[in-house]
């Protein structure tokens, strides 16, 4: 069986609709995946197969775009084949010697560390990042030619993070000083509420996308696509999506908890009051923040903000954004307000002062 240039660890619906969906939409993408289910779980053998479908899965995208309602759907024929680590590991090393990119979306769960971490031997049990270490290992002793790895977990710095705990697990120095040197680790931030899976495979998605990837020596970029930007910083990014997005959740949890009234996020944004008060919240005392640290994308953001909040399709309960409350207060409005003091914003954010308490 023949190789392909992408190595994906995760069959999650949210990969579906977001990397595989661009690889198989996009311009001068580098080629097909092969996806590999990196928790055994052989319950979702039918998934599996379907991915690989001839003629692909289907990804409905429904929402508010440019103010507009849309509702479509594609197919996405970009994966060859799948595999699973508990059954396939030999062909997955295989065809993991060769691969220019490999790709990763596992759980949490996937990211604890194990018992059996350290075994010199590959075991189904390992956390992701032992089996990815067992990979590398495989490849390293079959030539070692140079590989990208392009975590997309939501972790800051990803890439780092995952760098880090694979030269914690290796025990030669000569697979470690080829990890350090020769084995590239991307950072990046991912970001689309995907709402539904499709049986067996597939999902629904909204418009909004977003893949950006922090640029580094040798990156070699898996696809041109409108969602895939590649960025010097990522941090603009993730300040625009915590300040902004996040933000805009936790404040309008603050104020629901009191008025109630609604059980989902478009609802609220249906209410013209509901909706007047946040637009004023955004131009009065969170975008001059942005603009004062020469942020001129927060803007359009912002709109684009508003477009995901008011999405008709999308159940999004206001009882699952009030979990944590009080930790995310201090994390999204909290921090806020300190980065506007360092910009001299003080005292001029009196809601968001107010709903932090």
């Amino acid at each position: 069986m023949s190789t392909t240039p992408i190595l994906q660890f995760g069959t999650s619906r949210f990969l579906q609709a977001h990397a595989d969906l661009f690889l198989s939409e996009g311009e001068d993408a580098l080629g097909r995946v092969t996806v590999v289910q990196s928790s055994g779980d052989a319950g979702r053998a039918a998934r599996l197969a379907a991915l690989a479908a001839p003629d692909g899965y289907e990804v409905r995208i429904e929402g508010i775009e440019h103010g507009q309602r849309v509702q479509r759907s594609q197919r996405v024929t970009s994966v060859a084949r799948t595999l699973s680590t508990a059954t396939d590991w030999d062909e997955i090393c295989r065809i993991g010697a060769e691969a220019q990119i490999i790709l990763s979306n596992t759980s949490e769960k996937g990211l604890v560390p194990m018992p059996s971490d350290g075994a010199d031997r590959f075991d189904q049990s390992m956390s992701w990042p032992a089996k990815l270490t067992h990979l590398l290992q495989a490849r390293h002793r079959q030539g070692g030619a140079p590989v990208q790895v392009m975590p997309t977990e939501l972790i800051a710095q990803n890439g780092n993070a995952l760098r880090a705990r694979v030269l914690e697990l290796a025990n030669d120095a000569s697979f470690a000083a080829w990890v350090a040197s020769d084995v590239t680790f991307v950072n990046s931030l991912v970001d689309r509420i995907v709402s539904a899976p499709i049986e067996p495979a597939g999902a629904v998605a909204e418009p909004y996308a977003l893949w950006a990837i922090q640029d580094c020596p040798g990156l070699i970029t898996p696809v041109r696509h409108p969602a895939v930007k590649v960025v010097p910083d990522l941090g603009p990014i993730e300040r625009r999506k915590l300040y902004i997005l996040n933000l805009g959740h936790t404040w309008m949890i603050s104020q629901w908890l009191t008025k109630g009234g609604a059980d989902y996020v478009r609802e609220l944004m249906a209410m013209p009051s509901w909706r007047a008060a946040l637009e004023s919240l955004y131009a009065d005392e969170v975008l001059p923040v942005f603009a004062a640290a020469g942020d001129t994308l927060a803007a359009g953001y912002v709109t684009q903000t508003l477009d995901r909040f008011a999405n008709p399709f999308l159940d999004h309960r206001l009882s699952d954004i009030a979990q944590n409350h009080a930790e995310k207060l201090q994390r999204r409005i909290g921090a806020f307000l300190d980065w506007g003091k360092t910009l001299g914003m003080q005292g001029r954010q009196p809601r968001l002062t107010a709903a932090l308490g």
